[in-house]
């Protein structure tokens, strides 16, 4: 007896599968086909991703290699070319080393613009890398005020970058002829535990330098010798 029921129990359960697959098979089948469509564009995509990195990195190590080789307008070319269709990661890094060639080959303004770019669209540590590479290329021609603000990002006491920014300001003052601001900002500088070492270092040999009359103008010693002409001159005139 347990056979038949056995049998019977079967035959219940196909006929119910039967029926299922009757209402539903089309749509198992089109799951299963997407799923396999899904699967199979994924790794084509993960491959388009990894020969565009592959092709990026080539790239890249040439533009770097043609920037160590002092070519910089060159590099800055391929950097650019690198950024606009390098895949993001090395897109950034690519705009930021065009900025880089271009300041390394004399192009101050198209390589600030950069910075400022990066510094303005990126809040990670790109920009802020951006941002103190620009405050170092105008350090030389810019007001005090203009870079407190480029810089103003950066000063908070939660930031990383506080006393890369602090270092910029201070040699600000001193560029400017402010000479105890100056030389209070690197001792400040210098005394800073949390600062890096090397930070520290340049911050003494500033502050010691202005202390000691480094920064003082003395004019031209001796003075400027006369024009070699200035004694023909002279003689004629006594004639």
């Amino acid at each position: 007896m347990s056979d038949i029921f056995r049998e019977v129990e079967e035959d219940v359960r196909r006929e119910r599968l039967e029926k299922l697959w009757k209402q539903y098979g089309d749509y198992i089948i089109a799951g299963v086909a997407a799923i396999v469509v899904g699967v199979a564009g994924f790794k084509l995509w993960q491959h388009y991703e990894a020969e565009q990195q592959l092709k990026a990195s080539t790239t890249y190590a040439q533009a770097m290699q043609l920037s160590e080789s002092g070519k910089d307008a060159e590099a800055a070319q391929l950097f650019a070319q690198i950024s606009k269709s390098a895949p993001s990661g090395y897109a950034s890094a690519a705009k930021l080393s065009q900025a880089d060639a271009l300041l390394a080959g004399g192009k101050t303004a198209q390589a600030v613009a950069i910075y400022k770019a990066i510094a303005g669209n990126d809040s990670s540590a790109l920009g802020e890398v951006a941002r103190i590479r620009a405050a170092w290329a105008m350090a030389d021609t810019a007001s005090k005020s203009e870079l407190q603000t480029l810089l103003a990002p950066l000063t908070d006491q939660k930031s990383a970058w506080r006393f890369m920014a602090q270092e910029i300001l201070a040699y600000c003052d001193f560029r400017e002829g402010k000479l105890k601001e100056a030389e209070s900002e690197y001792e400040s500088l210098a005394a800073e535990p949390t600062a890096p070492d090397t930070l520290r270092q340049r911050a003494i040999a500033m502050s010691s330098f202005i202390r000691t009359g480094g920064g003082a103008n003395y004019g031209t010693v001796p003075p400027p010798a006369a024009p070699a002409d200035a004694g023909v001159q002279k003689g004629n005139t006594s004639q």
